[in-house]
C-alpha cells in the first residue's frame, strides 16, 4: 500500500489528564488558558474532575490560606486582565463537577468549563446552586431536565471520588494537574512547562 506524505507526517496525540475542582481560584485562572494546550498541540485531553474538597486544602488548613490565596489570585487575575469576583464561601463544587460529565458526554465540556467558572468567579454566583448550574448548562446548550439529572446522578459523583482516587495513585496532590505520562504538571503557572514539554516532544500542531 503507498502511503501519501501527509499520512507519513501524521502526528498521534498523546492524553493529556487534567484533575480540576471546580471551586480553586487557581483552576478559574488556568481554565483561561488551558485549552491552548489541546488546540496547538497533538493531545487529547482525559477529564477528571473532583468534587469537594479533593484536590484542595483541607477545611481548617483553607481558614489559614484563604486570605494570602485572595491576595495571590488577585495579583495573577488583574496581571492577566481578568475578573476576580470570588464566590460565597460555603460554595459547593460536587454538583458542578458531575455535570461537568454530562458536558463531556455531549461534546461541550470546554464552553460548560469556561462558563462556570465564569459564572463562579467573575460573576461571584454559588455554583453548589441548582438553578446556577441549570442556567449555566442552558446557556452551554445542555438540556436542564437532564443536567439536572445528571448532577445527581450516583455513578456520575462516584466517578468524581474515583478520579481522585486515581489522582492519589499516581502522586496528584493539588489542582489543577496535568499529567502527561509520567510527568506531573502542578498549579495554574505550570502551564507554559506542559508546552515546553510538548514541543519537546515534537507534538506542536504548526
Amino acid at each position: 500500500m503507498d502511503i501519501t506524505f501527509s499520512e507519513a507526517f501524521m502526528t498521534t496525540p498523546i492524553d493529556v489528564k487534567l484533575y480540576f475542582n471546580f471551586r480553586s481560584p487557581y483552576c478559574y485562572i488556568a481554565s483561561k488558558i488551558l485549552f491552548e494546550i489541546f488546540d496547538e498541540y497533538h493531545t487529547n485531553l482525559v477529564w477528571r474532575p473532583l468534587g469537594g474538597w479533593t484536590g484542595r486544602s483541607s477545611p481548617d488548613r483553607a481558614k489559614v490560606k484563604v486570605p494570602i490565596t485572595r491576595q495571590d489570585v488577585a495579583r495573577i487575575t488583574k496581571k492577566m486582565g481578568i475578573p476576580m469576583n470570588p464566590p460565597p464561601m460555603t460554595t459547593e463544587p460536587t454538583k458542578a463537577g458531575a455535570g461537568s460529565l454530562l458536558a463531556e458526554s455531549k461534546g461541550v465540556l470546554r464552553p460548560y468549563l469556561v462558563e462556570m467558572m465564569r459564572a463562579e468567579w467573575s460573576s461571584g454566583l454559588d455554583i453548589g446552586d441548582t438553578d446556577v448550574i441549570l442556567n449555566v448548562g442552558a446557556k452551554v446548550g445542555l438540556d436542564r431536565d437532564e443536567l439536572a439529572t445528571a448532577i445527581e446522578s450516583q455513578d456520575y459523583l462516584a466517578q468524581l471520588e474515583k478520579n481522585w482516587e486515581e489522582a492519589q495513585e499516581l502522586g496528584v496532590i493539588g489542582v489543577p494537574t496535568f499529567v502527561i505520562g509520567e510527568e506531573i504538571f502542578w498549579g495554574s503557572d505550570r502551564i507554559e512547562f506542559v508546552k515546553d514539554h510538548l514541543r519537546e516532544l515534537r507534538l506542536s500542531r504548526v
